[in-house]
């Protein structure tokens, strides 16, 4: 079993007693969707993100795991962000190979509720060259989010992002630009549904467009599990993937009070 998922399943294990201790707003996390959550984590908590997906795309196959991002709540409107390092497994075809991606380091800012009932937010992110060889990208990449949301009446909340990438691929910037437009639908009070269109536009290579379909049900309020699938829609983009996720929160301190 990986370092990284062990890790995961042993902050699960401890900390499970004190989920039920924080009575902040329930979760909302950044996963499953490609589009980010609109707003951050409340102040003083920990928040932690983690999937695994299998993706197909040209006979290849690959499944990647834990996706862990680790959330902190700084502020009332600001979190810092952690991506630890994923891990990519080659499972058919004879792509790059198998090893860890790279660590990226953030912040998240929430710039709403804006004029017109919408929640919006600045995500800047720092990706870092820490990967395995064949993996990383071997560059210091910068990366910038405008995740915005919302609703539409008591069940129905449109969302979207608009981002900028900087990717090292082959030695070189490829500038990316990304849009996003989702659609989710309370089903009940602990579980929603989503429909996501995402495009990619890179400086160098075709567009990729992608159909995404998700479901998030809440445990606890402070627990979600999550399961998504997603469809290539131009030839750049991948054929389908299939992903499941586990989120949850903890509240580390509170205002005033030091560290518990």
């Amino acid at each position: 079993m990986r370092p990284a998922l062990v890790a995961v399943i042993v902050v699960v294990i401890v900390s499970g007693a004190a989920l039920g201790n924080d009575t902040s707003p329930p979760i909302a996390t950044d996963r499953p969707s490609v589009t980010d959550s609109s707003v951050v984590v409340p102040s003083g908590s920990f928040q932690a993100e983690n999937g695994f997906a299998e993706t197909t795309d040209q006979g290849q196959r690959t499944v990647d795991g834990p996706e862990t991002l680790m959330r902190f709540g700084l502020a009332s409107k600001t979190e810092a962000r952690l991506t630890v390092p994923d891990y990519f497994g080659q499972v058919a075809g004879s792509g790059i190979g198998s090893g860890f991606g790279d660590l990226a380091i953030g912040v998240k800012q929430q710039l709403g509720p804006a004029p017109g009932g919408f929640d919006v937010s600045l995500v800047a992110t720092l990706s870092l060259p820490t990967g395995a060889n064949a993996i990383s990208s071997h560059g210091y990449d910068p990366s910038a989010q405008l995740p915005w949301s919302r609703a539409l009446s008591s069940n129905w909340t449109a969302a979207g992002m608009l981002s900028v990438y900087w990717p090292t691929q082959e030695g070189r910037r490829n500038v990316t630009g990304e849009g996003t437009l989702l659609i989710d639908r309370q089903l009940t009070k602990k579980w929603d549904a989503f429909v996501e269109y995402a495009g990619d536009f890179p400086e160098r290579g075709g567009p990729r467009h992608l159909g995404h379909f998700g479901t998030a049900y809440k445990l606890t309020p402070r627990q979600q599990i999550d399961f998504h699938v997603g469809v290539g829609l131009s030839s750049a983009a991948v054929d389908h993937f299939i992903g499941v996720g586990y989120s949850f929160r903890l509240q580390a301190f509170h205002r005033g009070h030091r560290w518990q």
